[in-house]
């Protein structure tokens, strides 16, 4: 004899059963015609209740704000307001709207400001990448300059190789970078600061000393000391060599500048420094120019994305680099 089931049963048994699969897509799909503008025009339209101060309001014209609150109606399939004459007088649907309006647009604008501090886009700070040949007054310079434009943003600064730098400002490890005009950066900006010549740099009491400017051709048989590769002066560094004829004896190389200075200093060896750091320079170290065929010129400047250009920050610091330009550093 066949068993009957239950209508109760039955509903036990269909609860076991794997409900199919949920179209998350189908569930959060939204009309095309309900846009973030157009809920931000319904608010202005709530507030001011009329069209032409909600136009004025949002900078846009009457006619607009009534195309969008009927795109409104046409994209939701219910009437938002009722017509009184050329009156427009919002329904409770339109107020519920408005509602949910307001939350998701503070939520909008927060997730974008969120976003936006994530990846470094006006945050309340800055992270400058820098050479360290360019601490002694460039960055001063442009820290105090940005203080006086953006007190309220905060400046970190990364130093390292012109290499590294780029990498840096790839990755979004610093916002910009003060470094040599890098080659083949389609994707960065450029701003020039300054151009920087290259000098032969050798203990003061070496037989250097006393010339007016260096034939590096005839230096086949001294000891150097340099930077390491990546950096913008070790660049300018082998290109003079390669002018020059020769491959030089590089007996040591250091990963900044003031240390290869102090290594010209004991003795250790001559290099190829650029002028911007004479003024720092130990008193024992004697900058002598090279003769105008070996001359390696660095151009300076202020480095960041172009996908960054528009962020405030930058804008900023752009500017203040602008006017140290004008007005050398």
């Amino acid at each position: 004899m066949p068993t009957r089931t239950s209508p109760w049963n039955r509903a036990a048994a269909s609860d076991t059963m794997a409900a199919p699969p949920r179209d998350v897509t189908a569930a959060v799909r939204v009309e095309e015609a309900i846009t973030f503008r157009r809920l931000e025009i319904l608010l202005a339209f709530m507030e001011t209740g009329n069209l032409a101060r909600a136009a004025e309001k949002l900078d846009t014209s009457a006619v607009s704000v009534h195309r969008a609150l009927h795109a409104l109606e046409s994209g939701l399939r219910c009437a938002l307001f009722r017509h009184e004459g050329r009156n427009l007088h919002p329904t409770d649907a339109a107020q519920a709207l408005a509602e949910v309006a307001r939350e998701v647009l503070r939520g909008m604008t927060e997730g974008i400001r969120s976003t936006r501090e994530v990846a470094g886009y006006s945050a309340d700070r800055i992270r400058i990448g820098s050479l360290y040949s360019l601490t002694h007054q460039t960055v001063p310079a442009l820290v105090m300059g940005m203080k006086l434009r953006k007190p309220d943003v905060q400046t970190e600064l990364v130093l390292g190789s012109n290499a590294d730098l780029l990498q840096k400002l790839r990755d979004g490890s610093v916002d910009a970078a003060l470094m040599g005009s890098p080659e083949s950066a389609a994707d960065v900006e450029s701003e020039p600061l300054f151009e920087d010549d290259i000098f032969f740099a050798a203990p003061a009491r070496s037989r250097y000393a006393a010339l007016q400017e260096v034939d590096l051709s005839a230096c086949a048989e001294e000891r150097f000391v340099s930077l390491s590769e990546g950096f913008v002066t070790y660049g300018g560094f082998l290109e003079s060599f390669r002018i020059a004829g020769f491959t030089p004896n590089v007996v040591m190389k250091t990963g900044d500048i003031f240390s290869l200075m102090n290594l010209v200093s004991g003795g250790i060896g001559c290099t190829l420094l650029p002028g911007r750091v004479r003024s720092v320079m130990p008193q024992d170290v004697q900058f002598i120019p090279l003769q105008p065929r070996y001359l390696m010129r660095q151009t300076i400047g202020l480095h960041f994305l172009r996908t960054r250009e528009r962020d405030p920050n930058l804008l900023a610091l752009l500017a203040v680099c602008r006017l140290a330009r004008a007005k050398p550093l």
